[in-house]
């Protein structure tokens, strides 16, 4: 008999988990339950591969389904409630991305022939359009204390391996039939859950760890009837599974389990020194037996984060005939318990296992598109050795830098870096350690006569950055210094709109710090300003300013920033003086200096689209 009991409520984190519009969730249930039953019957008889999960898209969701036995309770037989939750499935599998279901046991209370067949009759639905899920045993499924070595139950002849035979998910099962594992694709890679008898015997444990041995880099969502009893405990049984499988076995990174209730998490650090989240899940002691609640995984490659929502698709389909006081409470569960998100940086969490492959530097070649008339890298050198001479311009074209440094500065204000963004084509940069008030520090300038000093770029440019800042920087002491900037300044060209002190052109870091592009065009008295969103410290970006000719358009990361101008916008105004890198002037005199990485810098004399750019 599944155990209950009362705990005081979880404290941990409930962060505002991702949900898609309830209106519009009410809605569409309402629809798919207000359809005749002969209806459904003809749409579930549609071919299999109505069913096609985006197997590259990095937004997917896992859907969960607990303990429904008491639906299937001897003469007691409600099947509507789960096929209210395998049609929300159908409905939504699309916009919801749903890659697969696992049932978490107890799917009957007695696991008599009739409650099975019922519970087996309404799995139909998923079969009929090819959908990939998982069903277990629980404890009330085959009404034994024994392990998986019981022999044949009623459960088995229905759930056993030949109902997943032939579906794209299924990957095998143990000799005895009552453990499986199931492979689904997404985000661009394969995942693969395991799902375990209640009882795993010595042979269910071999079986498991062969699977995963047989699947080193894929990561594993085990399920299992009973492992979490409470909030950060495990039951006996659930210790026993985390001493024998799951603290050894690195690729395990969430388990779910039903059994206990009420809902309950915990957290365990492996063998790794990485953490395992156990969620436990159930809602039978619910109103109508938890009437097959769900519980969604929506998993997001690109936020590291799953949003976790708990929902009863049947109350839902039932809101337009209007609910009764219990079923208005058990619409959509919105406690700390059953809402909330993890967060888990998956590149990082399966390293140990599937480890990315850094991008191999490229060629300097390859960067020389046309058009480049300056490019600059800083791979190749010792780390922490102090840059000295003369930095050559890659493209040729003669515009070379030198170091300058402020008096009374370290020794060490300016050193070579192997660190780098991971997409930049040289792997190194260069580390800046500008700071003031008193100003110290030490940063590049263009040889006096470069070509560049006095390109106007009346066609177009483009101006691709890759930076760096670490942890300490400081608003109140490294703001506005330059990433790169050109010198000269408006009032000695004669454009006084403005402070005429500013310089001509300089890609800067506000106090946020977000960058800032700040030019005075050949057509404009004033400044033309792009300004992007603050970017996190230890992070690194790429920043790209491209002007068409006409107008300027900056980009963080590949993709736009909302605050840049649509004024026209052409060329730049030029004094014929250097351009600096990390040096940023003010009233003709060096002002402030970068604290933080410059890694590779590439100018080129026309618009580049985003396809082109250096992180690509």
């Amino acid at each position: 008999m599944c155990n209950s009991h009362e705990n005081d409520q979880d404290e941990a984190e409930q962060a505002g988990a991702g949900r898609r519009s309830f209106l519009r969730a009410t809605a569409l249930i309402g629809a798919a339950t207000a359809v005749s039953l002969p209806q459904v019957a003809k749409a579930a008889s549609a071919p299999a591969e109505q069913w096609r999960p985006d197997p590259d898209s990095h937004r997917f969701t896992l859907v969960v389904m607990p303990d429904t036995q008491y639906l299937f309770d001897g003469p007691s037989l409600n099947p509507a409630p789960i096929e209210a939750s395998l049609r929300y499935i159908l409905e939504h599998g699309k916009d919801e991305n749903i890659v697969f279901l696992s049932h978490l046991g107890d799917l009957t209370e007695n696991g008599a022939q009739a409650e099975v067949a019922a519970a087996s009759k309404a799995f139909e639905l998923l079969d009929q359009q090819g959908v990939g899920y998982s069903v277990l045993a629980g404890n009330h499924d085959v009404r034994s204390s024994t392990n998986d070595q019981r022999g044949p139950t009623p459960y088995l002849e229905a759930f056993g391996p030949q109902r997943f035979k032939g579906k794209p998910t299924f990957g095998g099962a143990s000799p005895d039939g009552y453990n499986t594992f199931h492979l689904f694709k997404a985000g661009g890679r394969q995942w693969l859950v395991l799902a375990l008898d209640w009882r795993l015997s010595p042979q269910g444990y071999a079986w498991a760890k062969d699977v995963i041995a047989r699947h080193p880099k894929t990561p594993v969502v085990l399920t299992t009837h009973e492992l979490v009893y409470e909030d950060d405990t495990l039951s006996t049984y659930g210790q026993q599974l985390w001493d024998q499988l799951i603290e050894e076995h690195d690729q395990i990174f969430l388990t779910l389990n039903g059994h206990n209730w009420p809902a309950g998490r915990a957290v365990r650090e492996n063998a790794a020194g990485n953490d395992v989240h156990l969620h436990l899940t159930n809602y039978q002691n619910r109103y109508y037996g938890g009437a097959a609640m769900i519980r969604l995984y929506r998993f997001d490659l690109d936020r590291d984060t799953i949003d976790v929502e708990t929902i009863s698709p049947w109350v839902l389909g039932r809101a337009a005939d209007g609910l009764n006081e219990l079923e208005r409470e058990e619409i959509e569960l919105t406690g700390p318990e059953d809402r909330f998100s993890v967060a888990i940086d998956f590149e990082k969490r399966f390293s140990g296992f599937d480890p990315i492959t850094p991008r191999a530097a490229r060629p300097t070649s390859e960067m020389l598109v046309p058009g480049t008339v300056a490019y600059w890298r800083f791979d190749g050198r010792t780390d922490g050795s102090v840059v000295t001479g003369t930095v050559r311009d890659l493209s040729g074209r003669g515009n070379d830098l030198t170091v300058v440094t402020v008096p009374g500065s370290p020794a060490k204000s300016l050193t070579w870096s192997s660190a780098h963004h991971p997409d930049q084509p040289g792997h190194g940069s260069l580390d800046f350690r500008g700071n003031k008030p008193p100003l110290q520090g030490a940063y590049l300038r263009t040889v006096d006569g470069a070509p560049l000093n006095s390109a106007e770029f009346g066609s177009g440019y483009t101006i691709e950055v890759f930076y760096q800042l670490p942890a300490d920087w400081d608003a109140a002491h490294n703001k506005w210094a330059g990433l790169i900037s050109r010198t000269g300044t408006g009032g000695a060209a004669g454009k006084t709109e403005g402070d005429p002190d500013e310089p001509l052109a300089t890609l800067s870091l506000s106090d946020g710090p977000g960058p800032q592009w700040a030019v005075r065009p050949l057509n404009q008295q004033g400044f033309a300003t792009n300004w992007g969103d603050e970017t996190a410290r230890e992070i690194w970006w790429h920043l790209a300013v491209v002007n068409d000719g006409s107008h300027t358009t900056m980009y963080v990361q590949g993709c736009p920033v909302a605050r840049n101008p649509t004024a026209v916008s052409v060329g730049l105004t030029s004094l014929g003086l250097p351009w600096l890198l990390g040096g940023y002037e003010y009233g003709g005199q060096i002002d402030q200096i970068l604290y933080g990485r410059l890694g590779d810098v590439r100018i080129v004399e026309r618009a580049l689209p985003v396809s082109a750019f250096m992180n690509r």
